[in-house]
């Protein structure tokens, strides 16, 4: 039998639940929403999270449509899902848990006895290192963002052929291989020996399908190719960049992008222009370096310093 929180599954059998991670300011307890696919042949684990951060609901979308299509008689192994990880942002369609005004995707492994957003990462952390893979779904917040996979071990890490590998078959077709910041479950998993990615499914408020149809095909990917489910998977060269130059607007204005997002950049083309509310021009930013366009800000208007765009660096096919 196999169980997350109170979810609980025998071979061939799929169950939901709750793992509770603490109480409401009323003393209710918060239970997140879980589930268990067991295979009926034996096999490894795959743990797959989604809504880390609250406002990222593309993930959601995609255990939406995933588990649905899960048969445990035809599953190898079991499949372990947290569908809302951060609970308490979730529930107000914020990025941050308001409860401690924390980004949940900076407080893993996490801690039994510490903050709201310690005790949920230190439980799902707990189900994470059960697995031998771990997907930790995400998006580009509310800006807009291709479609990606990070690897956030860094290279030098002894999980980073893996990881790299895992992201890969995943395949939404660019990878961003740079170690990331302290507190990331795709840093913090890979130091238990295990596979961990971070795909990025593009940008967007609320949900968008394309990016979710590719978080679905990423995930059926890597059941077949790891042996969870029958079927091949070819993997196809992938776009990976190692650095990622972030933009900022030199003066107050509106925005006008000169560049798409995924098109290639030349260092000095001009990645967009400022004017001011009556069309004049302002001033315009170049690209300090060669690389792929891959993120911007959803709304024109800005600020002087505010960001505007990022571009992937360091760029070459794997």
């Amino acid at each position: 039998m196999t169980t997350l929180g109170s979810a609980s599954a025998d071979p061939g059998e799929l169950d939901t639940g709750r793992l509770e991670v603490g109480e409401t300011r009323d003393g209710t307890p918060i239970g997140l929403p879980v589930a268990v696919v067991n295979g009926a042949e034996s096999g490894e684990t795959l743990y797959i999270q989604a809504a880390s951060d609250g406002d990222e609901l593309n993930g959601v979308g995609v255990v939406n449509r995933v588990v649905p299509q899960l048969d445990p008689q035809e599953l190898s192994g079991q499949v372990l899902v947290t569908g809302v990880t951060n609970w308490h942002a979730y529930q107000v369609a914020e990025h941050r848990n308001p409860i401690d005004d924390t980004k949940l995707n900076r407080a893993f492994p996490g801690n039994p006895d510490g903050s709201s957003s310690e005790r949920i990462a230190h439980a799902v952390f707990d189900a994470a290192t059960r697995a031998d893979y771990v997907l930790d779904l995400h998006q580009g917040s509310t800006s807009r963002m291709i479609n990606e996979v990070r690897v956030r071990c860094g290279r030098h890490h002894r999980m980073h052929r893996e990881s790299l590998e895992l992201a890969k078959v995943f395949g939404c077709g660019h990878i961003l291989d740079q170690k990331g910041p302290e507190g990331q479950l795709a840093r913090a998993a890979p130091d238990e020996g295990i596979p961990t990615v971070d795909p990025e499914l593009g940008g967007c408020v609320g949900w968008d399908e394309e990016s979710i149809e590719y978080g679905v095909e990423g995930v059926f990917n890597v059941l077949r190719y790891y042996g969870f489910l029958d079927g091949d998977v070819e993997t196809e060269p992938q776009t990976r960049a190692t650095g990622f130059d972030r933009y900022g607007s030199p003066t107050g204005g509106l925005v006008r992008f000169q560049k798409d997002l995924g098109d290639e950049v030349s260092r000095g083309d001009v990645l967009f222009r400022v004017t001011d509310v009556f069309g004049q021009l302002k001033a315009e930013v170049t690209a300090d370096s060669d690389g792929v366009f891959w993120r911007s800000r959803r709304l024109p208007q800005v600020a002087s310093g505010e960001y505007v765009c990022s571009v992937g660096t360091n760029v070459s096919t794997y």
